[in-house]
């Protein structure tokens, strides 16, 4: 989640918490968000120890909580989000551009799901803890890893998790769709699960606060986390997300990965610029 992505322009001026009534509103929110995910996690171990012993890998109950959890704290916060289209059921995977840590919570709202990270964020304090718990696919960089990765996808996919990446490998400023990575759609050209396997695209389309700089809600460059929290707590009245899912793709209906990630790219790309346009 760590975002790398830098830009030629300025980052806006994040909102820090002045007054008293900014204060309040951040304990308002704050507190009864830290309470949920604290109890949230509570459950979700619970459940999962289980469900364990009767499915095994299989995780029919415990990621409704983490969709419980998340559409609470997006409410908590006061951020509305919109769902357009019809998430999969089918066996496969979910690709979406990438804006804010903000991601994380709108697209468990909208749909159970796994996310795939970079393998660091397991030892990040508190959030890989919930990582872990969520059941977050944590894939290194090591070239010498890429076999026994496909499998651990190959298990999981199989197993009916839909996972969820960031082709983009970095997050932005909310404006734009960077161009889509190939390299982890390479797993699924595995002779075990091209043949199996959609996936849908996702775009995620942040608007801002009224009068607010159209990158309210990026993340990315050397911000750092605890101020761009603190931001979006002391918002007053926020602006509202999009979540659009697309057709899904089939696999094996692309030559190879490079083909498939442009693609999933440009219905990711096109969607996020019209509704852009339309926010004026």
């Amino acid at each position: 989640m760590t975002p790398t992505w830098t830009s030629d322009s300025t980052p806006p001026p994040l909102r820090r918490p002045r007054g008293v009534a900014d204060w309040l509103r951040v304990a308002r929110r704050g507190v009864p968000i830290f309470a949920l995910l604290v109890g949230g996690l509570a459950l979700l171990m619970l459940i999962r120890l289980l469900e364990w012993p009767f499915f095994g890998a299989r995780r029919p109950l415990s990621p409704h909580v983490t969709v419980t959890v998340c559409r609470g704290v997006l409410r908590l916060m006061g951020l509305p989000c919109a769902r357009h289209g019809r998430p999969m059921r089918a066996r496969g995977a979910f690709v979406a551009n990438h804006a804010s840590w903000l991601d994380i919570f709108v697209l468990n709202a909208a749909r159970d799901l796994y996310f795939v990270s970079k393998a660091e964020v397991a030892n990040w304090p508190g959030i890989g803890l919930l990582a872990r718990a969520t059941g977050t696919v944590f894939i290194s960089r090591d070239r010498g890893q890429a076999l026994a990765q496909t499998d651990l996808f190959r298990q999981r996919l199989l197993a009916g998790h839909h996972l969820l990446f960031f082709p983009e490998g970095t997050s932005t400023d909310g404006r734009r769709v960077l161009p889509f990575k190939p390299t982890l759609f390479a797993a699924y050209f595995d002779e075990a699960l091209r043949h199996e396997m959609q996936i849908q695209p996702i775009t995620v389309a942040y608007h801002a606060p009224d009068g607010a700089d159209p990158r309210y809600y990026g993340w990315w460059g050397a911000m750092d986390f605890g101020p761009h929290l603190l931001a979006m707590l002391a918002t007053p009245r926020h602006g509202r997300v999009e979540v659009i899912f697309h057709p899904a793709l089939r696999v094996d209906d692309y030559a190879n990965r490079k083909s498939l990630a442009r693609a999933l790219e440009d219905q990711v790309r096109e969607a996020h610029r019209v509704a852009l346009a339309e926010q004026g």
